[in-house]
């Protein structure tokens, strides 16, 4: 008996050893993943659209890391399995047991989401041979490392949004900083040579978010003395401590890239430096992951709270003006989001203003006033609310799927875009500005403008979420939070931008069809609304009801609420679009009949006829024919 429990004790060590291993191993081959396929697309010099032959030998080293990655995938199942068993690697070789493990839990769902994504990314590499494939495969594998996140340990202190959010910059920023200087260090040296200065430019970015995100979720996770002097804090500490020898290492840098030696073999020993000082902070990082973080006396009795459990975020008291005004639980992701492009497009028009020319105040007062609603219907009051009563859930969508796109659409970000971002480095290369023409010309790009599938996306979803389980389990977690935030904003900015869009757009749509689609979609959404306003059972499929929540406990009157909300927040943004759409015709008309006057008045100073003289002189032609040749 003595020596089966020494022999489970050493297996059990055995497998708590390799756990935190395994996530390293993934972790680096992901990583390493990320940079060369970064390479490929964004780093190497490309031939319209086709891959070089540096990044045809690129690729293979690619899917050698992207097969290291599946294979550390299925190895993490069978440790993680034999842990949570407490047994030995044989107990988890069971078919049952890992299918039940993958599809049952929480845990085992990511491995899968993992393993697919992995397989997806083998695919398109196998059969690449344009950078749009790079392009999604890097898509794939950034899925692969950060939808798992959304399963990490949550704050000490119930700032769940905030620590997932954080997490996710902090890891995404930090795998193409690595995952680039990686790239780097397997390219040619010629190819080095005319990249690393891109590189640079993405290296700083990176580093910003990859300290300010840092700082966010340590705060999150270490609010409190104590928790420093735990061992997750010390991992954190040693962990700050290679972040600021990588800004070292990165000033260093572009003080070589300044002197104009980045072929030199100083540069090259310097990259392969910084590698190891990244790979030692992955290591740590996934050490990290198997850590759970200490708990605070705040923390707790923010875990007494059964609706944290469920929202991650504590019961507000009941709903007043002042407290929907001034509450505040920043919800990480949509945060992070909103500033990096707030960052970008003040990036954007400050470029503009520097070559001299001059971008309308307005548009940049219409993109702040966008990302003010968005920021007010995801962490502010509404926000905050919309996690405990369906009419602020619906006052937060109505501002994300109808306000807030209006405003992102009017700040033309398309057209900030085109005008300054960079072009090829050679005459052959389309570079980022290019890619992002052949995206807005692409066939997809062409499809998805159509009105008749921008208004499904807009209104048709509507349905399919509400009317089905659907809404229920999205509300559940926090991911499916972010899914319908995110899905509100896009399906409303591509309907606004396809009806009274002032960026360039594929299609050129007749201002007949679009106030035709306009009527549409109100029709559409009146009659959904009361749908919604008739119903006689919930449609949160009991999420609401099991806050428990000590304020307007009538949840089907709630519901009736947010259906009015809905109807009449959703009506007035249409009405103004199909009043602004009335005007750009009335405007179009103008410029077409000034253009035609300018036209004539051309002609005539040259001797020569306008159009509609020869308009008139070919209808006089084709008169004189038939009298000459009657039938």
């Amino acid at each position: 008996m003595v020596d089966l429990h020494n022999h489970l004790q050493s297996t059990n060590s055995l497998v708590g050893f390799l756990l935190p291993v395994v996530k390293d191993l993934y972790l680096i081959a992901i990583v390493v993943a990320v940079g060369l396929i970064f390479a490929m697309g964004f780093l190497l010099e490309e031939d319209r659209g086709r891959l070089g032959k540096e990044a045809l030998r690129i690729k293979n080293l690619a899917l050698l890391a992207t097969i290291v990655w599946i294979v550390t995938t299925v190895g993490g199942v069978i440790t993680e399995l034999a842990n949570l068993l407490g047994g030995s690697f044989l107990d988890a070789f069971n078919s049952s047991t890992i299918l039940s493990f993958l599809t049952s839990t929480s845990i085992g769902r990511d491995y899968l989401f993992q393993f697919v994504m992995g397989l997806g990314v083998v695919a398109l590499l196998v059969r690449a041979k344009k950078v749009g494939a790079i392009y999604f495969a890097l898509a794939l594998t950034m899925l692969a490392l950060l939808v798992p996140l959304f399963q990490s340990h949550a704050s000490s202190a119930g700032n769940h949004g905030l620590a997932i959010g954080s997490l996710i910059f902090h890891v995404g920023a930090a795998s193409l900083w690595v995952g680039g200087v990686i790239g780097l260090v397997v390219i040619s040296p010629r190819e080095r040579t005319a990249s690393i200065s891109r590189f640079s430019a993405l290296a700083l970015w990176a580093a910003i978010i990859v300290g300010i995100s840092g700082v966010a979720s340590a705060w999150t996770r270490l609010n409190f003395w104590a928790g420093w002097q735990s061992r997750y804090g010390l991992l954190v500490l040693i962990k700050v401590a290679l972040f600021l020898v990588l800004v070292a290492v990165g000033a260093k840098h572009r003080r070589f890239i300044a002197a104009k030696v980045e072929g030199s073999k100083q540069v090259l020993r310097l990259l392969v430096n910084e590698s190891l000082v990244m790979f030692s902070a992955i290591a740590i990082g996934g050490w990290l992951s198997t850590t759970l973080p200490p708990i605070s006396a705040a923390g707790i009795k923010a875990a007494s709270d059964p609706s944290i459990g469920i929202t991650g975020i504590a019961m507000p008291a009941s709903p007043t003006f002042s407290r929907v005004l001034t509450a505040y639980s920043p919800d990480g992701t949509i945060l992070g989001f909103l500033l990096l492009i707030t960052a970008l497009y003040i990036f954007g028009v400050v470029t503009f203003t520097r070559r001299g020319d001059k971008w309308p105040v307005g548009r940049t007062v219409a993109f702040a006033v966008a990302v003010a609603l968005v920021d007010f219907a995801t962490s502010g009051g509404i926000g905050v609310y919309a996690h405990f009563a369906f009419s602020y859930h619906m006052l937060a969508h109505m501002i994300l799927g109808m306000i807030a796109p209006i405003g992102f659409v009017l700040a033309a970000p398309v057209t900030l875009a085109l005008r300054t971002l960079p072009v090829g480095r050679i005459p052959q290369e389309r570079g980022i500005r290019g890619t992002f023409i052949t995206v807005i010309h692409s066939k997809y790009s062409v499809i998805i403008t159509n009105p008749v599938i921008a208004l499904g996306l807009f209104d048709g979803s509507l349905f399919l979420l509400y009317m089905t389980p659907l809404f229920g389990k999205l509300m559940q977690s926090h991911s499916g939070h972010i899914l319908m935030d995110v899905h509100f904003l896009l399906a409303g900015y591509l309907f606004f931008y396809v009806i009274v869009g002032i960026d360039p757009n594929p299609r050129k749509i007749p201002h007949i069809v679009r106030i035709i689609v306009l009527f549409a979609a109100m029709s559409i959404h009146a009659f959904f609304s009361i749908a919604l306003l008739s119903t006689t059972t919930l449609s949160d499929g009991g999420y609401f009801a099991s806050l428990n929540r000590p304020w307007n406990l009538n949840l089907l009157a709630d519901q009736h609420v947010g259906a009015s909300l809905g109807w009449m927040m959703g009506e007035i943004p249409i009405l103004v679009a199909l009043i602004a759409t009335f005007i750009q015709w009335t405007r179009d008309d103008s410029r077409e009949a000034r253009r035609i006057d300018r036209a004539a008045d051309r002609a005539a100073a040259m001797g020569e006829e306008d159009e509609l003289a020869k308009y008139n002189k070919y209808l006089s032609t084709l008169a004189r024919g038939d009298l000459e040749h009657p039938d």
